[in-house]
């Protein structure tokens, strides 16, 4: 099932993606386990981020070639970070550069798969760890590098957590759905030039791992997301390097899922 989250006069609500492209509500909550989809057509309205996280949890440099890239060994367990629920962003909204002090110039993106936790997870084995998978959508990992080498005291979280630094979208596919999340092709497009092509499978710590780690001593809440690293071709280890700047525009595509695009604005 591919479900939206989209603005209705009600609020908002799911949508259910038929294979024609049309769309059919959703009645209950897909985080509760309660939802079904209804035989009444739907018009969509503005395209909301498909989930409303409770946690973000990221997982640093957990692709081989991304590792390479950055100068860096790969991580013998997965390397956690959390990004705030604030940086969420809705697809097709604007990617804002922030006014900090100092002032960042280095910002950059980082295709992502996001997990989406579908049930109350604690301790779980590698072995049942997809079962409480609801599914997956596209994430940008947006974050300001220099604030992340450089002014950060050492952490991740405030280079990676300003306001609109989570794009998310623009579906959630269920895990039915998409059965073999270490066998995708995952992009990013700056402007429409290929800057990341590669695939889920170089991936060192695959989605059951992940969702086995973090669920140990930790309960995984309905509804968290879990980023789950990026490929090589990020912005800053590129020569020149590439960061993001205002009337830029940054698609993230992973095959399964579709494309999740947003505009760069700012500084605000």
């Amino acid at each position: 099932m591919r479900l939206i989250r989209h603005l209705t006069p009600s609020g908002p609500a799911h949508a259910a993606v038929q294979p024609d492209g049309s769309l059919l509500a959703v009645e209950g909550d897909p985080l509760a386990g309660t939802h079904r989809v209804t035989d009444r057509p739907v018009t969509a309205g503005k395209l909301l981020a498909p989930v409303v996280p409770p946690n973000i949890l990221a997982i640093g440099l957990n692709y081989r070639k991304h590792a390479e890239e950055g100068g860096k060994g790969v991580p013998e367990r997965p390397m956690l970070f959390m990004k705030t629920t604030t940086a969420v962003q809705n697809p097709g909204d604007p990617i804002a550069i922030p006014a900090t002090e100092p002032a960042t110039t280095e910002i950059d993106y980082e295709a992502e798969l996001a997990v989406v936790i579908g049930r109350t997870c604690k301790d779980v084995a590698v072995a049942d760890a997809l079962s409480y998978v609801l599914g997956y959508t596209c994430a940008n990992d947006v974050s300001a590098r220099d604030w992340q080498s450089r002014w950060g005291g050492g952490q991740f979280c405030q280079a990676k957590s300003f306001d609109t630094f989570c794009p998310l979208g623009p579906v959630l596919v269920t895990a039915d759905e998409l059965t073999d999340p270490q066998d995708l092709g995952i992009r990013t497009l700056l402007n429409g030039v290929p800057m990341q092509d590669w695939t889920t499978g170089d991936m060192v710590f695959g989605v059951a791992e992940l969702v086995a780690f973090l669920s140990r001593g930790r309960t995984l809440l309905p509804g968290t997301v879990i980023l789950t690293g990026t490929p090589h071709g990020v912005g800053f280890a590129r020569k020149p390097p590439v960061f993001l700047k205002a009337g830029d525009t940054v698609t993230v595509e992973i095959d399964g899922i579709g494309a999740l695009t947003n505009p760069v604005v700012g500084p605000y």
